[in-house]
């Protein structure tokens, strides 16, 4: 006997784009029948005008319908993280979802009923309105795919109200005939008023009244019989929950679209207090609130780190990567670097924006960071700050030698120019720190680095070939002796810990282990043995 191997088929993805635009095509259907359906059976006009046209659209969708169940069982689904392609499994599994039965019910062939109520029943169709959660979950798919999800939530609030008030205008009209056109002030007037009777003005002058009555307005005749206050009292029901629909949905989507604003508020807020407490001069208060101005005109007020750090390790990395990659390979020392030494340095870039006329470094500070500029231009100065050498643009970079610490440098770790900004400028900073700690991991990228720094310095003439080949400096020695003592103390640390509490679950065990032996019966020495079991 050979076991028969489940056929495997070419399945949709349904994270895809072609499933995104399946729904696409399969929402048009939808908002048609929810839209024309109760419109064609109140408005007798609309029906019976133009029914050769509904027929056809009618055809259409339900031809839609069909696809969309088909299209169903070639869906995908994930199990243990892969995507099913077994025919059979993708049968079985639409077929038990309640999805299907609604799928069946929607299919129906209705229309077959026209040929015994006649045309003027198109509400035989409202079997046709099951297939509405194909409209929501088109909805949803969009608004984690669009860029303004505020937006989009705005304008699906604004559609369900418009369908709602639509249908209500339609069963006022339909409410109406029943009682009879213009029998009193509440009903729609007599049609036979020509003022009254064109298929427009009967549609909007019920969408009008809808409207005044689902927004609680009100401004309507009021009602005569008893069956027209139950009408109106259960529009009123419905139009206080569209109301408090609307501003509970509206007041949510302005919070969330101020969130960040606020969230940005807050910080400038904070620092003008600070600096009102402290006394600062107004020049210099005026250029941190510019500065404020700048980031949020720009868009430059979002902490990476901050919106990245959901994400896992990987994902994180591989943006950065996309994002800073180029900017990182530009500089010389890392152009030929282990790739994943660059994702290592490329998590760790910090981006940093400085104002118009802000020093990023000055002649002899110490250099513990080296800057990439991203966007703006920079200038080497005089010590007057006025008297320009050279200005550097978007992709150069300084400081990379000082980070290094070359020994035999004859700058030292010291900056050797005045560097400003002329305007704002958008950089990138590594840490001296951050280079060191991602270079413990690759020793021999680091030998790599000091070796192309060593070659810059000999170039530029700035490197004492006596002192480099001295051997390593009495100094870094120290420093690495004591870092590795203090890594030391940090072990015997954690081991004492760990031998204290080794030790404590230890004698927890014994006590544990005297107690059950205190209750288990004595039994002598000679006594008999336990029964055997059989």
């Amino acid at each position: 006997r050979f076991r028969n191997c489940p056929r495997e088929i070419a399945v949709v993805d349904p994270a895809g784009n072609t499933y995104y635009h399946w729904l696409l095509i399969i929402t048009l259907p939808v908002m048609y029948n929810w839209t024309f359906i109760i419109a064609r059976a109140c408005f007798e006009e609309l029906q019976m005008d133009y029914l050769r046209y509904w027929f056809f659209l009618d055809f259409l969708c339900d031809l839609l319908y069909v696809a969309d169940m088909i299209f169903r069982t070639r869906t995908g689904y994930l199990e243990q993280g892969l995507l099913v392609k077994d025919e059979q499994k993708l049968r079985q599994r639409y077929r038990k979802s309640f999805q299907f039965q609604l799928d069946v019910l929607s299919i129906i062939p209705t229309d077959v009923l026209y040929g015994t109520l006649g045309f003027n029943y198109p509400e035989i169709r409202l079997n046709k309105l099951l297939r509405f959660n194909r409209m929501l979950e088109f909805f949803q798919r969009t608004e984690t795919r669009t860029n303004y999800p505020n937006a989009l939530r705005i304008s699906n609030l604004v559609m369900y109200i418009v369908i709602i008030i639509h249908w209500n205008a339609c069963l006022y009209y339909s409410f109406s005939k029943a009682i009879g056109f213009g029998s009193d002030r509440f009903v729609y007037p007599d049609p036979a008023n020509p003022e009254f009777g064109r298929l427009v003005r009967k549609y909007a002058y019920s969408m009008y009244w809808s409207t005044l009555t689902l927004t609680t307005i009100g401004e309507t005749p009021p009602p005569v019989e008893n069956s027209e206050y139950f009408f109106v009292v259960t529009d009123f029901l419905v139009g206080v929950l569209i109301f408090a629909t609307i501003v509970g949905n509206v007041g949510s989507m302005i919070t969330n679209m101020n969130a960040a604003r606020a969230s940005f508020q807050a910080r400038i807020d904070a620092i003008k207090q600070y600096m009102s407490f402290r006394k600062v001069t107004k020049d210099l208060e005026k250029r941190v609130i510019k500065w404020f101005d700048f980031l949020w005109t720009n868009k430059k007020a979002v902490d990476e780190r901050e919106v990245l750090k959901y994400l896992p390790d990987k994902l994180r990395a591989e943006i950065a990567i996309n994002v800073h990659l180029d900017t990182l390979k530009k500089v010389r020392i890392f152009a030929d670097c282990e790739a994943g030494l660059l994702v290592e340095l490329v998590l760790k870039l910090q981006p940093q924006v400085y104002s118009p006329g802000d020093y990023i470094c000055k002649k002899g500070d110490i250099g513990r960071e080296m800057y990439i500029i991203k966007e703006g231009k920079l200038a080497v100065v005089a010590d007057d700050g006025i008297k320009q050498f050279v200005v550097l643009s978007d992709g150069s970079y300084f400081g990379e030698i000082s980070i290094l610490a070359i020994k035999g440098s004859k700058a030292g770790n010291r900056r050797t120019a005045n560097i400003r900004s002329i305007g704002y400028s958008d950089l990138f900073c590594l840490s001296k720190d951050d280079l060191m700690e991602a270079l413990t991991e690759y020793p021999d990228a680091k030998a790599l680095l000091e070796e192309k720094g060593r070659q810059i310095l000999m170039k530029d003439g700035l490197l004492d070939l006596e002192v480099a080949a001295q051997g390593p400096d009495p100094k870094e020695m120290e420093e690495k002796v004591e870092r590795m003592a203090s890594m030391l103390d940090g072990l015997q640390t954690r081991y004492a810990r760990l031998l204290a509490e080794h030790e404590a679950t230890h004698s927890k065990l014994k006590h544990r282990v005297s107690r059950l032996e205190k209750k288990l019966p004595s039994q002598a020495g000679g006594g008999p043995p336990p029964p055997a079991s059989e």
